[in-house]
């Protein structure tokens, strides 16, 4: 078997990710039923460090990076989201507004490395903007309340900041090279903690967090130990025994998979529903996330279909 051979056993391995990541969304929203947004992200990385971190070594990096991207990705990541979600954002939305990390991360490294934009890029970008664009404004006209209008889009702001935040960790990320993915996010996960307690306990009063953690409901917790190890320990594992077996280009368009089953199971399971414009919006940001992907295949394709043969 050469490296890039795709087996049976990869599209299983992809499945089971796509379906953990997307149903991740669901879980967070029956989570925050009954627990404040930044309390249940403490909890989350309380069982993604521990126990994992007494049986992995910690990940070979400079501290300061490790510091890094557990603040952009660990923490800052999920602050957002966690309070998008909390403040109204539907949470299939946000599994696909999210994925403009991957735009977020392009701008990042052309910045930074001095990566240079391909068309794909250019054109991917513009594409999905349009359809953020038009998800915003659907989140401004979502009901007659002015009040919920401004919740509405405070949460999709709230989810673009979540997904420059994870930009931002994928910059740390490529900056430190190769890593054990595994590693990286269980040792990641044990700076947070102690910050999100204490800003939980700062925003909610102590009382609430005292409250929510003595009259913990089966659900939340439930929640919890999904989000730690299914959704984290779990996911990321699979995920980089995938980045191990296949090329790079293979696995990171699967990820675009997230936001279907994500937008799917907050139908079936949360019975959200979108309305026409934030259906087309939804539309046009997929189109988006597509050509970025897949969009310098089809450029050159016709470029070499059209060149004149001598």
């Amino acid at each position: 078997m050469t490296h890039s051979q795709l087996k049976p056993i990869h599209i299983v391995t992809a499945l089971i990710v796509i379906v953990l990541w997307g149903m991740n969304f669901v879980v967070i929203k029956i989570g925050l039923k009954g627990i404040p947004p930044l309390l249940l992200a403490a909890l989350r990385f309380t069982f993604v460090a521990f126990p994992a971190i007494f049986f992995l070594a910690k990940p070979k990096v400079e501290l300061k990076w490790l510091i890094i991207y557990a603040a952009t990705i660990s923490f800052a990541q999920f602050a957002f989201l966690f309070s998008a979600i909390a403040v109204g954002m539907p949470a299939g939305l946000a599994s696909l507004v999210l994925q403009a990390q991957a735009f977020f991360t392009v701008g990042l490294a052309a910045l930074i490395f001095g990566d240079r934009l391909k068309p794909s890029n250019v054109v991917g970008i513009f594409i999905a903007s349009l359809g953020l664009l038009l998800l915003g404004s659907a989140s401004l006209t979502a009901s007659a309340s002015a009040s919920t209008a401004q919740v509405s889009i405070a949460g999709f702001a709230l989810t673009l900041c979540a997904a420059l935040s994870w930009a931002c960790g994928n910059i740390v990320s490529k900056k430190m090279g190769a890593v054990n993915m595994l590693s990286l996010v269980a040792w990641s996960a044990l700076l947070p903690i102690i910050p999100f307690f204490v800003l939980s306990c700062f925003m909610d009063g102590v009382a609430v967090v005292w409250h929510s953690l003595t009259h913990i409901s089966l659900s939340a917790m439930l929640a919890i130990l999904y989000l730690s190890g299914a959704a984290s320990l779990i996911g990321y594992t699979l995920w980089g025994k995938l980045l191990a077996a296949l090329p790079t280009h293979v696995v990171a368009p699967l990820s675009l998979l997230v936001p279907v089953v994500g937008l799917s199971s907050a139908w079936i399971i949360l019975d959200e529903s979108l309305n026409r414009t934030q259906i087309i919006g939804a539309s046009i940001v997929m189109a988006g996330l597509l050509f970025n992907v897949f969009g310098q295949k089809l450029i050159t394709a016709i470029r070499t279909k059209n060149r004149p043969t001598i």
